[in-house]
C-alpha cells in the first residue's frame, strides 16, 4: 500500500511500515511540514497515498467521502504519545487487511476501528 504519514504522526512509522512491505513517506521527508491541509491533501491524492494524520480537518466525511481518494486513517487516542502512536498504528497496519481499506474513511481509536467503505451505488 502506498502510505503518506502527516506531520502529526511519528516518522519512526515510516521504517515500521516500511518493514511490514508498505511504501511509505510522510510529509516532514517532503518537505511539507506546515504547510495548508489542502497542499497535504493534494500532494497524497497525487501521489495516490493513504493518508494517516491525527487532523481533525480531515474527519468530514462529506468533504472527503469514501471512495473520492485513495483513503484517510483518521487516528484518535486518548494519550496520543510518540509510543503510543507507533504501537497503535503499527499493529493496525500489521494485523488488518489494509490493502482492503484503499478508498475508505478509517477512524482508529484506542478499541475500535471504524470503517466507511465507499459506496456500491451508481
Amino acid at each position: 500500500m502506498r502510505i503518506k504519514l502527516d506531520e502529526n504522526i511519528p516518522v519512526r512509522l515510516v521504517d515500521v511500515l516500511s518493514d511490514l512491505g508498505h511504501d511509505v513517506d510522510s510529509v516532514p521527508m517532503e518537505g511539507l511540514s506546515g504547510k495548508p491541509d489542502e497542499v497535504v491533501w493534494a500532494a497524497a491524492r497525487n501521489e495516490g497515498r493513504f493518508l494517516v494524520t491525527q487532523d481533525l480537518d480531515f474527519s468530514d466525511i462529506r468533504r472527503f467521502s469514501p471512495g473520492s481518494h485513495d483513503g484517510v486513517l483518521i487516528v484518535r487516542l486518548r494519550r496520543p504519545g510518540r509510543a503510543a502512536l507507533i504501537n497503535r498504528i503499527g499493529g493496525f497496519f500489521q494485523s488488518e487487511k489494509v490493502s482492503d481499506l484503499v478508498g475508505c474513511f478509517v477512524v482508529l481509536t484506542e478499541r475500535k476501528v471504524r470503517i466507511r467503505r465507499p459506496s456500491s451505488r451508481p
